[in-house]
Order: structure tokens, then C-alpha cells, then sequence
């Protein structure tokens, strides 16, 4: 199963990237800009495996680009919330 068919699985990969990068020492700033990037990317490239992907790619293709961003930034925090418990 590919880590994108499964919401938990997908939390949980993107929090292991999030703390390589703040391991790293990169500044929530870029973290936020890498999220935009990925984001853009998973939009554009592939398609939602889940229902939880489905919604995020259907409000990531109405967001203006402050929106995404916005979108792109919860998805951060909630990565980190998620790693943290």
C-alpha cells in the first residue's frame, strides 16, 4: 500500500520529513515554503488516494496562492501536533 491510500500513514511520513528539516536547522519560514512546493506539486501531479487527499486537492484548486499557502501551513502545524502526542 503506498503511503498516500492512507491518511495516518501520510500524517506520519510527512512528520518524519518535517522533523528531518527542523533537525536540520531549516526555519519554519522555508519549512512553510517547502509545504507550498509539495503541495503544489501533489496537485498538480497526483491523484487524492483518500478521501481526507480529495478534500485538501479540491480546496487547494480554488485557493488563491495566499490560500494555499495558508492551506500549506495547517498542514504543517498539523503534522506537527500530530508527531507531537
Amino acid at each position: 500500500m503506498s503511503v498516500l491510500e492512507n491518511w495516518d500513514q501520510w500524517k506520519n511520513f510527512l512528520g518524519d520529513r518535517l522533523n528531518n528539516a527542523q533537525e536540520q536547522g531549516m526555519s519554519q519560514k522555508v519549512i512553510n515554503q517547502l509545504a507550498h512546493q509539495v503541495g503544489d506539486y501533489l496537485a498538480g501531479q497526483v491523484d487524492p488516494k483518500n478521501e481526507q487527499e480529495r478534500v485538501l486537492s479540491d480546496l487547494w484548486s480554488v485557493a488563491s496562492e495566499e490560500e494555499q499557502h495558508a492551506i500549506a501551513s495547517v498542514m504543517v502545524k498539523l503534522v506537527e501536533n500530530n508527531s507531537s502526542h
